[in-house]
């Protein structure tokens, strides 16, 4: 990494790197990947120009490697795949809880490739992520009791509460489909 670069990865980048981690791809692959109204692509769609710098990105970070393989009346393809940093990168991505904040896109991919894994990786994501979710809830709680306000700022409090609270029956929902019970 150069000096000056950033050192996030965001999401979409972690989706990249678990769609690699499937079976290596080309970039046209990937953009495919994301293009489909199923899968990861109802979570990410990417722009094939963006989907190139990305894994441009990708690459001088160390997360996957290129091989060119040259085709006969082809143009040159490079197929991308995830080195043990990689590989390393999505496994510690895939197995912890989303933030509050990136809670929307970020759980739905990594429940989506935590599924893929199997039913007891998907199981112990959301595990976490309902015990993250019932602190949130009562972190909320305190705050408005602390506030003791009324009007606006209480229906403010109560607003996030309704939001997680719902948030908490969705992951149960979701825990019941990996039990096979909908």
């Amino acid at each position: 990494m150069r000096d000056g670069e950033s050192t996030s990865i965001y999401s979409v980048e972690y989706s990249l790197l678990g769609l690699l981690n499937e079976h290596p791809m080309h970039g046209y692959e990937l953009h495919q990947e994301l293009s489909r109204k199923t899968g990861i692509g109802l979570i990410w769609t990417v722009k094939q120009a963006l989907l190139y710098a990305i894994l441009s990105k990708l690459e001088a970070r160390g997360l996957i490697v290129a091989q060119v393989l040259v085709q006969e009346n082809r143009p040159v393809r490079k197929v991308f795949h995830l080195t043990e940093e990689g590989q390393s990168a999505f496994e510690d991505w895939v197995s912890t809880p989303s933030s509050r904040k990136d809670f929307k896109l970020d759980f739905l991919a990594k429940l989506h490739f935590a599924r893929k894994k199997g039913r007891k990786s998907g199981k112990g994501l959301l595990a976490k992520q309902r015990a993250l979710c019932v602190a949130w809830i009562a972190e909320i709680e305190e705050r408005e009791r602390a506030a003791k306000k009324e009007g606006v700022d209480a229906l403010v409090f109560r607003y996030r509460i309704g939001q997680l609270k719902a948030t908490l029956a969705w992951l149960d929902e979701c825990k019941a489909y990996l039990d096979g019970r909908s």
